[in-house]
């Protein structure tokens, strides 16, 4: 069947205690009782019931690598932020009055004990603070507890808090992990291009943890949902480096899912929409490279998010920059893009999300990925060709015309080039953010036959 496209140009505290009373590994408490709203007249009431959870901020969970593990002296051998406070700020999507965490444990060698949380307002509002609002800190517990035990592999979800978050907003979670995590295998996003901090002690309910060690990383902390009306809605962005945000401003907020998150925000049809952004540096479709490969993820970071309705997948570089510079290996990658394209379109249809592509952007004269021969630029075409014409996505977004340099359209626009010919600047990642329809993400009924592939 034929369908119509269009291409369109907390700071956290956590404590791990030595001794913990190991919780639920599903770790929510049921939301009924949470939400119950006694003497709500009756439009307040459907209201309500009306109500989903709704992711409002995600990070990837990846395996942490030797360089991006917590500085000294929080990795020992096979032990990691022992008796040590950690605080994270995370950006808010769409806000709520109630919130639930999730703590990952993906890649975690042994079981993550976790000790205490708290959430806050940061100081200022600020992205990246060390100290948070007085008077803002809440203690978050897991099945009623305030400690809990995260098995290898697993994800765990707090419990319901009552914390007024506004859209736009930053969240401060607070951290103690008292016995550690007895691995140096860790779970982590390390391209959080915000500021983290760390310090020794129970420090979770300091207003300021002056002196503390920082790093640019976010360790354990995997996402933020808020309960929220029923035309709220989120939207992934499935993607690499160029979504991570390699070449934007730490603990500024300005990647390109970010800017697109502003832009919907003003507008009263899409103020509803949370753009989740699941991409990671070096990051491959078709082969696992920093993290999982983007095919072995999917259900873990697109499907079992809630709340999702769009998937924008923005991804293959990676792919074409380090398969072979050869015709043969270099139409082969080509080849299986397009392939695991399909496929992900085919997994996301079958859960009723729309899924919009992404053309791939240009990387010529990059020391790494360009090639003199031109075989990985003619890749790049092939599967930009397939993007546009094919019809299998929902619809388009040409990321390729907008970034490229008309003289040279092999290459970046020099303006929007971050120096290694493959990154963007922010500049460049408003840019491309401005080339996403807002219409894209209005909340409207699925067509007639929708998901016939």
């Amino acid at each position: 069947m034929a369908r119509k496209f269009s291409i369109v140009g907390l700071t956290v505290t956590v404590a791990l205690a030595a001794t913990v009373a190991t919780a639920s590994a599903v770790g929510a408490v049921g939301t009924e009782g949470a939400h119950k709203a006694p003497g709500l007249s009756v439009d307040a009431k459907s209201q309500q019931l009306n109500n989903h959870w709704v992711n409002t901020w995600t990070a990837m969970p990846q395996l942490t690598e030797p360089a991006n593990m917590p500085p000294a002296p929080f990795t020992q051998d096979n032990l990691v932020l022992a008796d040590s406070t950690l605080r994270q700020t995370v950006h808010m999507a769409v806000g709520g009055q109630q919130m639930r965490l999730r703590f990952s444990n993906a890649f975690g060698g042994t079981a993550l004990p976790i000790t205490a949380v708290s959430v806050a307002l940061p100081a200022g509002g600020r992205a990246g603070d060390s100290a948070i609002q007085p008077g803002t800190s809440r203690k978050v517990t897991f099945h009623g507890r305030s400690s809990a035990v995260v098995p290898v592999g697993s994800e765990i979800v707090s419990d319901p808090l009552d914390f007024d978050l506004e859209p736009g907003s930053n969240l401060s979670v607070t951290i103690y992990l008292a016995e550690g995590q007895a691995s140096n295998s860790i779970t982590s996003h390390p391209g959080s291009r915000t500021t983290s901090f760390m310090q020794a002690g129970n420090h979770v309910e300091d207003t300021d943890l002056a002196g503390a060690a920082s790093t640019a990383h976010w360790y354990f902390l995997s996402g933020v949902e808020v309960w929220s009306r029923g035309t709220t809605a989120a939207a992934v962005m499935l993607g690499d480096s160029l979504t991570d945000g390699r070449g934007s401003t730490t603990n500024m907020n300005n990647r390109w899912p970010d800017q697109l998150q502003d832009r919907l925000r003003s507008r009263r049809d899409t103020a509803g929409t949370a753009i989740l952004n699941q991409a990671a540096g070096g990051n491959r479709v078709l082969n696992d490279g920093l993290g999982p490969n983007a095919l072995s993820r999917v259900d873990r970071d697109v499907l079992a998010q809630s709340g999702v309705e769009w998937l924008l997948v923005f991804e293959g570089v990676n792919d074409i920059g380090t398969a072979d510079a050869s015709e043969a290996a270099q139409k082969q990658v080509a080849d299986d893009l397009i392939a695991a394209y399909d496929q992900i379109i085919v997994r996301a249809h079958t859960h009723g999300i729309r899924v919009y592509g992404a053309t791939l952007t240009p990387f010529g004269g990059n020391t790494a990925y360009d090639d003199p021969d031109g075989y990985r630029e003619q890749a790049r075409q092939t599967v930009n060709k397939w993007i546009r014409t094919s019809g299998r996505f929902d619809s388009v977004i040409d990321f390729d015309r907008v970034a490229r340099d008309p003289q040279k359209p092999g290459q970046l626009l020099p303006t929007y080039d971050d120096g290694d010919h493959l990154h963007l600047n922010p500049t460049g990642y408003q840019a491309l953010a401005d080339a996403v329809p807002s219409r894209l993400f209005r909340q409207e009924p699925l067509p007639q036959g929708f998901g016939f592939n």
